[in-house]
């Protein structure tokens, strides 16, 4: 889904190519990096490193323009492989900036995520087609059609989970999806599901765990008289809510707050933290390690 009207849309900037790179730090990577952008004619115009001191490893995002370029954009890929990638035993991915990520939402009764998700990319603000929203149940069904994307509707209990989650990956692959967002989908993903997508499916959920689990965190924290009430986006991975973290905020609140506007306070800062991180995800800023993220500015 992509805004109908152009003049919603945000200026235009150059086309151009994005390099990920993790690999073991060693003397001179930054100026072999950047002299293969400049023996091409490529201008750089974004270009952030880091190491981790402690595990000696590189980090590097480096973003250039095309329109100059001497290696046709089919064949960066082979051509840093062979010459940096493989002698150096880089960890890499490549991106160009023309490509428009296909986002597949999963989604249970709670609308709030959804909505924020849909007005940002009908509005222009994110390049991201989305096709398809998957739920385990009818609710948000209106959502969908109100914004005209397929919604298919897949229950789960124990004893189909396994063939739900096999149309889920079918679907998945009819629609060409390139990363799934939980926007509140209130299902545990299997292993094998998750496989599929290795650092392609994005969670959003409280900060109160582990000390406030179950079904009412909020009220439990109320009760408990917290001070600050938090949400945390990350990829999902085998083990529960322990995967790489990408996005984390809080807000405070006080004994003036009831139940209820700790909920509505904390579905806000849902909403913001699960925006930045599928805008980091998007934008190609995000670099995964040892379950740990590095977050480019």
């Amino acid at each position: 889904m992509q805004a109908d009207n152009a003049s919603t849309t945000l200026p235009s900037t150059p086309h151009s190519a994005t390099l990920l790179i993790h690999c073991q730090d060693r003397q001179g990577l930054v100026s072999r990096i950047t002299d293969f952008i400049a023996r091409n004619n490529g201008n750089i115009i974004y270009l952030d490193q880091h190491v981790d001191a402690q595990k000696q490893v590189f980090f590097m995002r480096v973003e250039w323009e095309l329109e100059s370029f001497a290696i046709p954009a089919a064949d960066i890929a082979d051509q840093f492989r062979q010459e940096l990638a493989e002698p150096l035993a880089m960890h890499w991915q490549l991106h160009f900036s023309d490509e428009t990520p296909r986002m597949a939402v999963f989604v249970s009764k709670l609308p709030h995520c959804l909505f924020d998700i849909l007005a940002r990319c009908q509005s222009g603000e994110w390049n991201i087609d989305v096709p398809l929203i998957v739920s385990n149940h009818p609710d948000l069904k209106p959502i969908a059609d109100r914004f005209g994307i397929d919604y298919y509707v897949l229950p789960i209990t124990p004893n189909n989970k396994q063939e739900q989650e096999a149309e889920q990956r079918a679907l998945l692959a009819r629609y060409n999806i390139d990363f799934v967002v939980l926007a509140r989908y209130m299902q545990i993903l299997s292993p094998e599901f998750i496989d599929h997508y290795p650092e392609r499916i994005i969670n959003i959920h409280h900060s109160f765990l582990p000390a406030f689990p179950g079904a009412k965190p909020y009220h439990s924290a109320y009760a408990r008289g917290v001070k600050i009430i938090g949400a945390t986006s990350h990829y999902v991975t085998s083990e529960l809510d322990a995967g790489p973290i990408i996005a984390q905020d809080v807000v405070h609140v006080s004994h003036r707050d009831s139940v209820e506007d700790l909920v509505r306070k904390g579905r806000d800062l849902e909403k913001l933290v699960l925006a930045r991180a599928i805008w980091n995800h998007t934008q190609r800023k995000i670099l995964s390690y040892d379950n740990r993220t590095v977050i480019f500015d």
